[in-house]
Order: structure tokens, then sequence, then C-alpha cells
């Protein structure tokens, strides 16, 4: 009798410690894709692809006919349990990458990144919203008031 209670609950023990360790990373693999935006200036792409099992890299782009204009790439690593979103883009910042933190996950899906010494953006937010949508917003400090800019997105791969 006390092993077919032992093993059940062996096996709860294990699963639930399983999910207690999956790693950051893995909770911003929804990310993973081809996401599309119209804009003022064009279509805007976001890609999305796994590098390793600590990292995630992503690129902004516009496509102009044939040619592809990067506006960003983008490095979530990571770190000591850590996630750090690293973006360089193009023409800012002396084209050096900045570093934005994970401040919060809302699960399933939501990331908010913050780095509060940077100028614009000082926090970075991705929500998805539906099984192909995700909602973009950056926002923060510019010229003494708050600003913000929203990309509502599609997936498309």
């Amino acid at each position: 009798m006390k092993t077919k209670f032992l093993l059940p609950v062996i096996g709860l023990l294990i699963s639930g410690s399983w999910a207690l360790q999956q790693s950051e990373i893995q909770k911003a693999e929804w990310l993973l894709g081809t996401w599309e935006t119209k804009t003022s200036k064009g279509n805007l792409y976001e890609t999305w692809v796994k590098k390793s099992n600590t990292e995630l890299q992503g690129k902004s782009y516009y496509l102009n006919k044939k040619d592809t204009i990067l506006f960003e790439s983008v490095r979530l690593i990571e770190k000591n349990k850590q996630l750090h979103y690293i973006v360089s883009v193009k023409n800012h910042n002396n084209n050096l990458p900045v570093d934005f933190t994970l401040k919060l996950i809302k699960e399933p899906y939501s990331l908010i990144f913050e780095n509060p010494k940077h100028d614009f953006p000082q926090t970075i937010v991705y929500k998805k919203v539906g099984k192909d949508s995700l909602f973009a917003e950056i926002s923060g400090m510019m010229n003494g008031k708050i600003a913000t800019q929203s990309f509502p997105m599609k997936k498309i791969q």
C-alpha cells in the first residue's frame, strides 16, 4: 500500500522540480519566428532564432524591394539566471550594444526589460496577445517627457 502511494508522490515531486528548473531563456522562446508590423517607413520585420540553450538572437529590418535594411540586432542571453536584452541599433549609441535586464516575466507571455540609465528607451516590453500576434513597446523619458512607441506585430513564419 505504501509503495502504491509513494510512487505517484515521487512522480509529482520530479515533475514539479522540472517545472521550477525551466530556464529563463525557455520562457522567452515564444518569440521564435518572424513577425511583421506596418510603419510609416514601410513593413518592419523582426526575426528570432535560437542560437543555443542560453541565447536567442533577433534582428529587426525593413525590406525595400529586394534589399534588406537592417535596423537593429538583439542578443537575448541568459547569464546567472538573469535575462539580458542586448541591442545594437544602427547609427545609435556609436553602434555599441546597450544592455537591458529582465525586470519582470508575467507568465506565460510577457517580458519587461529595463535600463534606467539609457537615454531612450528605458523600458522594452514584449507581450504575446494571441497565437500569431504580439505587442512590442519601447518607452521612457525623452526630452523631459514620457514617450512611447508601440509595435503590434503578426507572426508570418
